[in-house]
C-alpha cells in the first residue's frame, strides 16, 4: 500500500500557518490481474463518513417513530442508488459541452462532479416509488431525510476541502483560503469568469464556501432536531424546514461560488434555492394552518 504525496498547501489570511491537505488517502495494487493500481481519495472517505452517520441516524430514529427497519432498507438501498444517479446526470446535463467531447469521465464520481439537488431529486423519486410499493409512509420518511441530509452534507463539504474545490471568490476576510490548487482553478478559468463577469485575482485568498455550507448544515440539523422534539405538529414538517433552510443557506452561498452551473446567465443551484424556499415556506405556512383549524375543530367538538 502507498501512501501518495499528492498535497495542496493551504493557508488562511488570518493564520500565520501552512496545511498540507492530501487529495489521496492511500493507493494499491491489485494482487491479481494486471496490476491495476486502486485510489483511494479522500473525498469518496469523507461522503462516505457523512452518509454512513446519516444512515445510523435515520435508522435510530426510525425505530423511535416504529417505523419497519426492513422497509427502511430497501428505501435506503433503492434511494441511495437514485440518488447517486441523480447527483451525477444533473452535474453532467448541465456540464454537456465537456462530456460529450469526454464521455469516460461520465462515470468517474471520485473526481468531484455531484448536484446536490440532482442528487436529493434522484434520491426522493426512487424513495416515493419504494414506499408506494413497501406501503411506508412517505411523509414520514420525509422528515427522516431532512435531518439526516443535514448531516450528510454537513460532513460532506470536507470532501472539497481534500480536493480544494467549490470555494468561492476573493476576499480579504481572516478566514479566506488559498492553495496552490486555488491559484492555478483560477489561472485555468479566466475565459469562465470573464463570460460571467467575475473578477478573480490568484493572489488574493477566497471564500472558503464548502466551510460556509458545513456550518450552515450543522446548524440546522440542530434547528430541525429541537423542532422535532419539542414542536414537531405534522408529518412533513421537518423536510418542509430543511427545504427552507438549506435553500436560503444554498442561494446566499451559491452567489460567491465561482464554478456554478449555468443556464444562460442565471446560476441553476441558486434559482432552484430561491424557488425551493418560496415555495416550501408558502406549504409550511398552509399546512400549519390545517394543523391549527384542525385542533380546534377538535376542541370544539369535544367540548359539545
Amino acid at each position: 500500500m502507498n501512501f501518495l504525496a499528492d498535497y495542496s498547501q493551504v493557508t488562511f489570511a488570518g493564520l500565520d500557518k501552512v496545511f498540507e491537505v492530501p487529495a489521496v488517502a492511500f493507493q494499491f495494487t491489485l494482487p491479481f490481474g494486471n496490476g491495476t493500481e486502486i485510489t483511494i481519495r479522500w473525498y469518496g472517505i469523507i461522503i462516505a463518513l457523512g452518509y454512513t452517520l446519516a444512515v445510523l441516524f435515520g435508522g435510530r430514529m426510525a425505530y423511535t417513530w416504529k417505523m419497519s427497519i426492513n422497509k427502511m432498507i430497501d428505501v435506503l438501498i433503492y434511494g441511495t442508488f437514485g440518488g447517486i444517479v441523480g447527483a451525477r446526470a444533473f452535474y453532467v446535463i448541465f456540464q454537456w459541452d465537456y462530456y460529450s467531447l469526454h464521455p469516460a469521465e461520465i462515470f468517474r464520481l471520485w473526481e468531484g462532479g455531484l448536484a446536490i439537488y440532482g442528487g436529493i431529486i434522484g434520491g426522493l423519486i426512487a424513495a416515493f416509488i419504494t414506499c408506494r410499493l413497501e406501503k411506508l409512509s412517505f411523509t414520514k420518511l420525509l422528515d427522516l431525510a431532512g435531518m439526516s441530509l443535514l448531516i450528510g452534507q454537513s460532513i460532506g463539504r470536507w470532501g472539497n476541502f481534500m480536493n480544494q474545490e467549490a470555494f468561492g471568490t476573493n476576499t480579504t476576510l481572516p478566514w479566506g483560503m488559498t492553495s496552490d490548487k486555488v491559484v492555478n482553478y483560477i489561472l485555468r478559468n479566466q475565459a469562465f469568469f470573464e463570460e460571467h463577469n467575475i473578477e478573480m485575482n490568484p493572489n488574493v485568498p477566497v471564500h472558503p464556501t464548502f466551510l460556509y455550507e458545513s456550518l450552515w448544515c450543522a446548524l440546522g440539523f440542530v434547528l430541525l432536531y429541537i423542532i422535532c422534539k419539542k414542536f414537531k405538529r405534522f408529518d412533513g414538517q421537518l423536510f418542509l424546514g430543511y427545504g427552507i433552510w438549506y435553500a436560503i443557506g444554498r442561494a446566499i452561498i451559491e452567489g460567491l461560488r465561482t464554478d456554478s452551473l449555468y443556464i444562460g446567465t442565471l446560476r441553476i443551484s441558486q434559482l432552484i434555492s430561491i424557488l425551493i424556499a418560496v415555495i416550501f415556506t408558502a406549504l409550511y405556512i398552509l399546512f400549519t394552518i390545517r394543523y391549527i383549524k384542525s385542533k380546534k375543530t377538535e376542541s370544539s367538538a369535544a367540548g359539545e
